[in-house]
């Protein structure tokens, strides 16, 4: 529907001012369609710039609920809202933001099953998302349904910006083949990540989103921005389409998506993995059992199990001689990514009775084990 004689044209003055954008961008904006996948720490500024330009129609996908703990990054989200959904939480403070675009609200986690519907019904999609197993699944529905794909992630003080899928251009499998071990991919959950850093490299998505709707400047296809905020330096990588990729290269063999998960870890899951709910029955029938913290020191101060022997896995390889060949340790750090690095470095170094915490102190505080780990 035209702007023209319409109140938008003062919502939206700033942008009639841009000759880039004038009129005729404001009304590509107000009739393009994009889903944002993740309404977290890069999800709340992307939603919000783009509801603010004034994009007609957002697409919010997001199972989860607010925690206090988002509230350090995820800017959508105020105290009140902890233990809301995400999805409905971000549309109603949109709705508040811009009442003249239309949101839709799914409180569902992107899988196998709905990616390629979901994409299919939108223009562009942009990557709020967190974990390697959501990112090629992503990637791989926009390649299909020919959408392209503004990547984004963020990981302490480090983030990374690039387009993916578009017409000629590579793909998230160009430059990440295959993801990495389980074991080697830390998260913001186990390492953190600097509030501001989400709103950097969130902001620049939402820049690149509103930059292919309006068809003007540079877009990030076939380029990969590194951001180091800590150092405040900025890097560009060339990115080329791999003729031999199976999503997007010469002999596809990439037909549907799937659901993709990290490549495991060199010790398999089973025996060596503990549950949160086992932890306390061992330590209780086997004096030899010890529970080893291998979380650092600044990690600590968020919580500690009583009784556990705390040795921080970046100092594991120097003080192997200080633990007891004997022990049965079960190894844990926050959320289990860590612990089963190190764990796997004990048996390699001859200890014979070792088991990995499966998803971490976190899981074990939640069942009351006497102690808070945030």
């Amino acid at each position: 529907m035209p702007l023209a004689g319409s109140l938008d044209l003062r919502r939206y003055s700033r942008h009639l001012l841009i000759p880039e954008v004038g009129l005729a961008g404001q009304e590509k904006l107000a009739a393009a369609r994009v889903l944002v996948v993740g309404a977290g720490g890069l999800g709340s500024p992307i939603l919000a710039y783009l509801a603010a330009a004034g994009v007609g129609r957002i697409g919010i996908v997001d199972d989860d609920e607010v925690d206090v703990t988002n509230l350090q990054r995820q800017i959508l989200f105020a105290t009140g809202d902890v233990g809301r959904p995400k999805a409905a939480t971000a549309a109603e403070r949109l709705h508040a933001l811009n009442p003249q675009i239309a949101l839709d609200a799914f409180a569902v986690r992107l899988d196998a099953a709905n990616a390629r519907d979901l994409v299919r019904a939108y223009d562009v999609v942009v990557d709020g998302t967190d974990t390697f197993a959501s990112r090629y699944l992503i990637n791989d529905a926009c390649v299909l349904e020919g959408k392209p794909d503004v990547y984004g992630s963020i990981f302490r003080f480090d983030g990374q910006v690039s387009i993916f899928g578009t017409p000629g251009g590579p793909c998230y499998r160009c430059l990440y083949p295959e993801p990495p071990p389980g074991d080697l991919v830390p998260n913001c959950a186990e390492g953190g990540v600097l509030g501001v850093l989400a709103g950097m490299i969130g902001t620049w998505q939402a820049a690149e989103t509103l930059k292919l709707i309006l068809g003007i400047g540079r877009p990030l296809a076939g380029r990969l921005v590194l951001i180091d905020a800590l150092d405040a330096r900025l890097r560009e990588v060339r990115i080329a389409r791999d003729p031999a990729c199976p999503a997007c290269g010469d002999a596809r063999s990439i037909r549907d998506v799937v659901a993709m998960t990290a490549a495991p870890a060199d010790d398999a899951a089973g025996d060596d993995e503990l549950v949160a709910a086992e932890l306390d029955a061992l330590l209780a029938s086997d004096p030899s059992a010890v529970l080893l913290d291998v979380r650092e020191p600044h990690e600590a101060v968020l919580g500690a199990p009583p009784g556990a022997v705390a040795l921080p896995a970046s100092t594991l390889e120097a003080r192997l001689h200080e633990l007891d060949l004997t022990a049965h340790y079960v190894v844990a750090c926050r959320v289990g990514a860590k612990s089963r690095w190190a764990a796997r470095r004990l048996r390699e170094a001859g200890f014979g009775q070792v088991r990995h915490l499966r998803d971490g102190l976190l899981a074990y505080a939640a069942i009351d084990a006497g102690f808070d780990v945030f």
